[in-house]
């Protein structure tokens, strides 16, 4: 059954995409044969299976859900308790959920396009969509926001690995020397452990780095849960009729008795019951955040391009069940975090716990735990910024590691030089959280189905579906970024609380 001279190109997108794994060599001569008379600017329209059928992926199921859930988590576990102390526990399940069933929904919306679109890169179905403007805000918003996690995971080493290690040394604060320099401490993080890790060739080799990642947190949370049971509720010594108490107090976690006795019970009954609604000039900081809390998209399609057996149903599959992980730990952290300290929670929880303990070897490990995740997490992050970066200005070019290896050193360059010398944090986490963010959760996956995906017709429940998210990211990322802006009006300084 010799194929007829002329293909018709409808019959041929009609092959299924589903293919049988031996194919390839046929493959190769169909390719020879129908690309000797179409030109390559008609790829587009030609089914996924053709175009990536070269590239099988290598990944397994596991590896691809510890891959995505270790993209997901992120710093952001560590802001949630705080988050929740400003908007109350009710609000911020309802808020969690939302924004959870939002991000499942964006990435049914990425993958349907990328199935269409014949492509498996961000950028290229931008440019499919919308020419070199889809496909420069596809690379900017990807660029921007995981610059933003690499940034604030590196700023976690920065400011945490000094405290752990002058609590291995038993010292009281940190002295002078090179190796309580946060700044040092970074710069060797950096070389020594992510730069190696992101000279990888394929994801799925950083799968076990991920699920020993992921390892790490679920400690972090037993911890957190664990504390939670040993810690008496008015805590003596996080507010101001501590003044009383002698210093060493604090290193017992009985108080005496009549230091209790002098607070006015009032006080103390309100600040150990749980809240469930609570509006006041921070949650609008707790909405960018909860937005952050669930970015995978970059990494979305990467991970797709490397899942064995692929299909869109197994990718999303994948995409539920990290997400759905991710959201039992950060429910459990936040909840447990917050009625440890109610009010008094900072926006950084380990901060908090290392306020009433000094010497703790469970929150050393703890905090060390959270230090490796993060740690662990960057050369994740970093593929997608290096496979844009690749994409934008070496496309068509053969794979060179040289290439390679020196994309991801600059990439890294940049990060340390920005979490060196940009000290504060919350203003580039809600700002990065609000624009890039909600470029790539709502705004560029729905536009770009709106635009590519043929198959459905434009009056369609599926397209007004997307054309109401689309919508929804639009006000989203008009409201947070004005909300930020007019808290950086109404406090210059940023905040009081946080580093």
């Amino acid at each position: 059954a010799s194929m007829p001279g002329a293909v018709d190109r409808m019959e041929l997108s009609k092959v299924s995409t589903e293919a049988d794994e031996d194919s390839t060599d046929s493959l190769d001569d169909h390719k020879r044969f129908l690309f000797s008379e179409t030109d390559f600017k008609s790829l587009s329209s030609f089914p996924l299976h053709f175009l990536l059928e070269q590239h099988p992926g290598h990944t397994s199921f596991g590896m691809s859900v510890f891959n995505l859930s270790n993209a997901i988590m992120g710093s952001g576990i560590l802001g949630l308790s705080y988050a929740m102390a400003n908007t109350g526990i009710l609000l911020f399940l309802i808020l969690l959920v939302g924004v959870a069933i939002l991000s499942l929904y964006s990435v049914h919306l990425l993958l349907m396009t990328a199935k269409e679109g014949g492509s498996l890169i961000y950028e290229k179905l931008g440019e499919r969509a919308f020419g070199w403007p889809g496909k420069i805000a596809a690379f900017g918003s990807i660029i921007m926001q995981n610059i933003g996690a690499i940034s604030s995971y590196l700023f976690i080493v920065k400011y945490e690995l000094p405290q752990v290690i002058r609590a291995f040394l038993g010292l009281d604060e940190i002295t002078g020397e090179w190796y309580m320099n946060g700044n040092y401490l970074v710069v060797i993080v950096s070389i020594g452990i992510i730069l190696p890790l992101s000279m990888l060739k394929n994801l799925g080799y950083l799968g076990y780095t991920s699920g020993f990642s992921l390892a790490c947190m679920i400690f972090f949370l037993g911890v957190v849960i664990y504390k939670k049971t040993q810690l008496p509720c008015p805590l003596p010594f996080l507010h101001h009729h501590s003044s009383n108490l002698s210093t060493n107090a604090s290193h017992h976690l009985s108080p005496p008795l009549n230091s209790t006795l002098h607070m006015d019970f009032s006080r103390h009954d309100e600040m150990c019951t749980p809240k469930y609604f609570v509006f006041n000039s921070q949650t609008a900081y707790t909405v960018p955040i909860l937005a952050f809390a669930f970015v995978c998209h970059p990494e979305v399609l990467p991970i797709y391009s490397e899942l064995k057996d692929r299909s869109r149903k197994k990718m999303q599959n994948v995409s539920n069940l990290s997400i759905l992980t991710m959201l039992i730990m950060y429910m459990l952290s936040a909840l447990f975090g917050y009625l440890t300290f109610y009010e008094n929670v900072e926006a950084e929880l380990l901060h908090t716990f290392t306020k009433v303990y000094k010497f703790d070897t469970l929150l050393l490990l703890v905090r060390l735990a959270v230090l490796t995740a993060v740690t662990l997490t960057v050369p994740i992050v970093l593929f997608p910024i290096r496979s844009s970066i690749t994409t934008l200005l070496f496309s068509g070019r053969e794979f060179s590691w040289i290439r390679h290896m020196l994309i991801a050193a600059g990439i890294l360059t940049l990060n340390n030089l920005l979490v060196i010398f940009v000290p504060t944090i919350r203003d580039i986490f809600g700002f990065i959280g609000s624009s890039a963010a909600t470029m790539l959760i709502f705004i560029l996956p729905a536009a770009f189905y709106i635009r590519l995906v043929k198959s459905v017709p434009f009056r369609s429940p599926q397209k007004i579906g997307a054309t109401i998210f689309l919508i929804v990211g639009v006000i989203f990322m008009i409201g947070s970024l004005s909300l930020i802006v007019m808290d950086w009006i109404h406090n210059p300084s940023g905040s009081s609380d946080g580093h």
